[in-house]
């Protein structure tokens, strides 16, 4: 317990000096990408500032892995290069046991980052790009232009806005198709209101072939429509802006409307994926820990920057290979973390301890 309370001593001071500065590196990364085009659209120094706050969440995951591993590497060659590793080595301690206290930090950090994706990254980012598109005057309705399709593509809602305030369809357009693709009907209305079981419409007509011609008629079933609100809500937004389960819940519309789930599926896999980085990362740091006798600070910040732009690429190529279908989603997401924990056991292996 002694010499784990002295190896953390030593750890934390450096993962958070680290943590600070990799977050700053990684925000000013974003902030430069687009403030050319904020300050064209003339936006306020203080709503720059604010679409930096939203996005230090972000920063947060993006530095934790890269810190972890500079934080544990320079901590442990520094042990090494002052000979008190060695000492203890000698003294007959197991190397993991020197480690087992990093480890442990390693598997809380990876169960604390997937929460903290999931519960303060996601929201933060969405409102991040809300905001960003309000100041570069875009897109700033995201809820509107919404095609979805269901049934095997066989049911589809055509919506020009939905509001999620009240609820409300506005601009709805309902083709039903039957199994050989043919149209069957076209309703049309206005606005359609969520009544908690079914929408309600508003002035509904639909269109249906009569002697050889789409004809309509007014409408009097209302409560054959009953697509849950968040169904469109999910189909209008990326998976970055969506938790976990709402991903899952993404992937089931897909599945149901007969369109390709491979990218969503891949999205999903990967939340948990890049959860075990902190893990790998300090698992990877201790075959950095014997090999750094001088520099310790310049090398283990050169290695575990280097470590990170080889991780990132492999995940950047694997995922993009598994959005496209070249891999299986589960592979795309996971690949990295495979080939980084078999290059941390082969250096492990042959490192000296």
């Amino acid at each position: 317990m002694t010499l784990d309370r002295y190896l953390l001593k030593q750890f934390f001071p450096v993962l958070l000096s680290s943590l600070a500065l990799f977050m700053m590196l990684v925000s000013l990364i974003d902030l430069f990408v687009y403030l050319v085009r904020y300050l064209n659209a003339d936006a306020a120094v203080k709503d720059i500032l604010r679409v930096s706050l939203y996005y230090m969440p972000k920063s947060f995951s993006y530095a934790l892995p890269v810190s972890l591993l500079f934080a544990s590497a320079y901590t442990l060659g520094d042990l090494s290069a002052k000979n008190e590793l060695t000492t203890l080595l000698g003294s007959g301690m197991p190397f993991w046991r020197l480690c087992r206290s990093l480890i442990l930090l390693g598997i809380a950090a990876s169960v604390f980052a997937f929460f903290f994706d999931d519960l303060a990254v996601v929201p933060a980012l969405r409102n991040k790009n809300q905001l960003s598109r309000e100041l570069l005057h875009t897109n700033t309705e995201n809820l509107s232009n919404i095609v979805l399709k269901l049934n095997e593509g066989r049911i589809i809602y055509s919506v020009d806005y939905y509001n999620g305030a009240d609820q409300t369809l506005n601009g709805l357009t309902i083709i039903e198709l039957d199994t050989a693709k043919r149209i069957v009907s076209i309703v049309y209305a206005p606005q359609a209101a969520w009544t908690g079981t079914f929408w309600s419409l508003s002035n509904p007509l639909i269109y249906r072939w009569k002697e050889g011609f789409f004809k309509p008629q007014e409408y009097g079933e209302t409560e054959t429509y009953t697509e849950d609100p968040q169904t469109f809500v999910r189909s209008s937004v990326s998976t970055a802006d969506l938790r976990a389960a709402d991903v899952l819940l993404l992937i089931r519309d897909l599945k149901r409307a007969g369109l390709p789930s491979a990218s969503a599926m891949a999205d999903y896999h990967h939340r948990f994926s890049f959860s075990a980085v902190p893990f790998v990362v300090i698992f990877l740091s201790l075959t950095m820990s014997t090999r750094f006798k001088q520099n310790i600070l310049l090398l283990s910040l050169l290695g575990s920057l280097g470590t990170a732009v080889i991780y990132y690429v492999i995940e950047m190529i694997s995922m993009m290979s598994a959005r496209v279908g070249l891999l299986p989603p589960f592979l795309g997401a996971w690949i990295p973390v495979f080939v980084c924990t078999a290059a941390g056991v082969l250096l492990l292996w042959y490192s000296r301890t």
